[in-house]
């Protein structure tokens, strides 16, 4: 017997990284991980820039569904350095849309930074760059204040959002365009 008070919500999401602009890199790919209370990762294939292109194109596709949560993803970005080594490009996390539709999200995307210069010659030399080792920094931001960061290039997703029983818990969700155009939807059904 079914009940017409559900408990909890659902939260479907599928859409894809599209692209990114780090005008500096070529050759780099992603890993990202959708953070809720433990991070769930996954890596992209690895992407160059075409021909006369500034991006850097994955369209590499998302699909997850969550109960009674609001996830961030956060993306990694790596490729080599000079002498060949993968090193973290940028970092950068979102929190995922609860209005029902399609959504194109940019996240700016910045990269740790040692905080001498012997550092970042050592760090240089050696080939291991300052980087996050757990992706939880990122989507928390605990402790992050005293971590020397610089903003280098985008990273673009696109997502497609379906709720399923928001309504029923009280949560109002209105899509972006039905509110431009003065229309009201508070739910997408399943």
């Amino acid at each position: 017997m079914t009940s017409n008070n559900p408990a909890v919500f659902l939260l479907m999401v599928n859409g894809q990284i599209e692209a990114a602009d780090f005008p500096e890199y070529d050759d780099l790919y992603c890993k990202y991980c959708f953070f809720v209370s433990f991070p769930h990762k996954l890596n992209s294939q690895i992407t160059s820039k075409g021909r006369g292109s500034q991006s850097l194109v994955w369209n590499f596709p998302l699909d997850i569904t969550f109960k009674s949560t609001r996830p961030q993803i956060v993306v990694s970005v790596y490729g080599p350095d000079t002498f060949g080594n993968d090193v973290a490009r940028g970092y950068g996390a979102i929190h995922i849309p609860f209005t029902p539709g399609k959504h194109t999200k940019p996240i700016p995307m910045f990269v740790p930074e040692s905080t001498s210069r012997l550092q970042t010659f050592t760090s240089w030399l050696m080939g291991r760059r300052p980087e996050f080792t757990d992706p939880k920094v990122v989507a928390q931001g605990e402790g992050r204040d005293v971590t020397r960061v610089r903003s280098q290039g985008f990273v673009t997703l696109q997502f497609n959002i379906v709720t399923k029983d928001m309504k029923k818990l009280g949560y109002e969700t209105t899509s972006e365009h039905s509110a431009a155009t003065g229309l009201t939807r508070t739910s997408q059904k399943l």
